[in-house]
Order: C-alpha cells, then sequence, then structure tokens
C-alpha cells in the first residue's frame, strides 16, 4: 500500500474564511478542489468547505465576479456563504485564514483544545513575489479577483505539495 492510499484512511478536512463568504472563501474553497483533483490527491480530502467571520450575507451565492474568475480559469464554484460556527473547529482539521484579521477574528472564537489548525493560507507561499495575505477584491475591478486567483492557485497547490511531502 502506498503513502497516498494509506493517506486516504485518515482523511483531512480543510475550510477557508474570509469575512463575508462571497469572495476569497469560496474561491478557495473551488480552487483547493480543483487543484486536488488535477494533483490527484482529492481523495485525501473528507472535507473541502468555506465560510465568512460575519453573517453578513449568509445564505447567498458567491459574487458574481468570484464565479466569473473561477470559470475563466476552468475551475467550477458552488457554494452558499454560511458564518463560522464553534462545531466547525472541531470538523475541520485546517481552517486557513485569508488576512490577519480573519485569523484574529477566527482564533478568538475557537474554542479551548478544538481540534482545527488555524492558519493564514499564504504561510504556504512558496513565491516571494506573491503577498501572503489574500487581500478582499470585493471593492475592486477584476483585476483583483484574478490576482487572488493566482495567490490561492499557488497556495494551494503549495499545501497538497506539504501533504505529499509530508508523505515521503
Amino acid at each position: 500500500m502506498t503513502k497516498i492510499e494509506q493517506a486516504t484512511e485518515s482523511k483531512i478536512s480543510v475550510a477557508f474564511c474570509c469575512l463575508g463568504n462571497i469572495c476569497r472563501s469560496p474561491m478557495a474553497e473551488a480552487v483547493m478542489k480543483h487543484a486536488a483533483k488535477e494533483m490527484n490527491m482529492a481523495q485525501l480530502f473528507d472535507k473541502v468547505d468555506s465560510f465568512g467571520t460575519s453573517a453578513f450575507h449568509a445564505g447567498d451565492g458567491p459574487d458574481r465576479r468570484t464565479v466569473q474568475t473561477c470559470r475563466a480559469n476552468g475551475v467550477p464554484v458552488h457554494h452558499v456563504s454560511r458564518q463560522v460556527k464553534p462545531s466547525d473547529f472541531e470538523k475541520f482539521d485546517y481552517i486557513f485564514a485569508m488576512d490577519h484579521e480573519n485569523m484574529e477574528d477566527l482564533k478568538y472564537m475557537q474554542p479551548r483544545n478544538s481540534k482545527a489548525k488555524v492558519v493564514l493560507f499564504g504561510s504556504y507561499s512558496k513565491d516571494p513575489k506573491l503577498d501572503k495575505i489574500v487581500s478582499d477584491p470585493y471593492y475592486g475591478g477584476p483585476d483583483g479577483f484574478q490576482r487572488s486567483f493566482r495567490q490561492l492557485d499557488h497556495f494551494s497547490r503549495s499545501f497538497l505539495q506539504s501533504l505529499m511531502d509530508r508523505e515521503t
């Protein structure tokens, strides 16, 4: 049995978090699912999801510019926005924050002794030219969404590579 096959027996779960869960985090969720499939690693995951620290857009779909950017890059995106719940810190192994403010909010909300590892997603960057903070593109134009997409694709593939490296 290969290390990857062994890993499928103990699948991991990841979630992505931004403020409203309509731009960055649903894009990150879609990109991670797509990258894992392309890298033949989808079987490693029990769950890939996203949520926001606020309930501003709870029940809404992703921002149309998020959908357009994902589709333009060949990545399907399907999501309904929701706010993070205390139980999420037990459901997920990793909760990836898009920026420092989201990370601080998550750490404040995180119940003591919960299993989730709260991490700045950009900490997986291997490209010094990419900012580790995924800035909120909501008030900008399409360039901001494309920049977020490039960051999220790189961070996703770097995270997946780190899982493969850990297995060898």
